[in-house]
């Protein structure tokens, strides 16, 4: 149980660094490539944000734990809007002023409701994982279009403009993008094998271990970035952060795991977790819908959303244990 906690702390560590130095890398490498930071924020560092849970579902697909990989992406899910959103909001009320980020949001609602529609046969062929990376290449498209046709004067186009590196050398670029992708890969490899080895020990499944732990886990990176951006005033980067992510989580992660290894769904998944990631997505949506022309998370919302996420932890983590 030692050693596994202990590969667990190392990998999350390794994970975080080497997300920060993807990301870094991935951003200033598109930027140097001439693609307008709007897009390189919309599509490439929203993908690279989603890179621990990516490479973390590779790794358990690969090892035969696809439930690892479901629970990790549904729990990243929640996690992201329950304790990710609510923390910040909790600190700083998030305006919503990005129009990019109201045409968003449905996209997000979709993605949520496909993910339902392949999971309610309780099976993720391999077909269903190809049908959710088709449905990346549109979203990556569809982001790409949605950009191009964002006003100027939209208030997110201005903070990814400050935020996305622009005099980091293309060499450079390259560099910390392979680094951090090879940090990455160990990361996501002594977490999975940590968190595997835990799971046996205390006799709990892998899908909760994914949702809870490696979840909490590869979520740290999106809680860095939208409490930075919200400090900062960058509200769109930090609801915008989370909108991404968890549309690259659904369809990224889960996509490839049962593209690599097709798997039964554990019925607690259907019963319980997906119910509440999908509760958790409408209840963003209805915050953030612009229905008293305020348009914001409040204090009181992010906190009635960090008290849910814990009611659902603890739920989980007893009648689990």
């Amino acid at each position: 149980m030692l050693i596994d906690s202990i590969e667990v702390i190392g990998g999350l560590v390794l994970l975080i660094w080497g997300a920060d130095r993807f990301v870094l890398g991935a951003g200033a490498g598109a930027r140097n490539l001439g693609v307008a930071p709007l897009l390189v924020g919309l599509t490439v560092v929203a993908f690279a944000t989603s890179a621990p849970e990516i490479l973390v579902s590779m790794v358990a697909a690969l090892r035969g734990e696809p439930g690892l990989a479901f629970g990790n992406a549904i729990g990243s899910n929640i996690v992201n809007i329950g304790l990710v959103l609510g923390v910040v909001a909790a600190i700083k009320p998030i305006r919503l002023a990005s129009a990019t980020l109201r045409r968003e949001m449905p996209a997000l609602l979709a993605v949520t409701l496909l993910t339902v529609s392949l999971f309610l046969d309780t099976f993720m062929s391999r077909i269903d994982g190809i049908v959710m990376l088709i449905g990346l290449i549109i979203v990556m498209i569809w982001l790409t279009r949605l950009g191009l046709r964002s006003s100027a004067n939209d208030p997110i186009v201005a903070e990814f403009e400050a935020e996305i590196p622009d005099k980091l050398s293309m060499k450079l670029a390259i560099f910390w993008f392979i680094v951090g992708l090879g940090t990455l890969l160990l990361g996501a490899e002594l977490l999975v094998d940590g968190a595997i080895g835990i799971a046996r020990e205390i006799g709990v499944s892998d899908v909760v271990i994914g949702i809870t732990l490696v979840a909490l886990g590869t979520s740290l990176p999106e809680l860095a970035v939208s409490l930075v951006s919200a400090l900062k005033d960058e509200h769109g980067m930090a609801i915008g952060n989370i909108v991404g992510s968890n549309i690259f989580n659904l369809l990224a992660v889960i996509g490839v795991a049962a593209a690599i290894q097709p798997s039964a769904i554990a019925p607690s998944v259907l019963s319980l977790h997906l119910f509440v990631m999908v509760a958790f997505t409408l209840v963003l949506f209805a915050m953030t819908y612009d229905y008293d022309g305020k348009s914001e998370l409040s204090r009181v919302e992010g906190l009635s959303l960090v008290f849910a996420f814990l009611g659902y932890q603890s739920y989980v983590l007893h009648s689990s244990l």
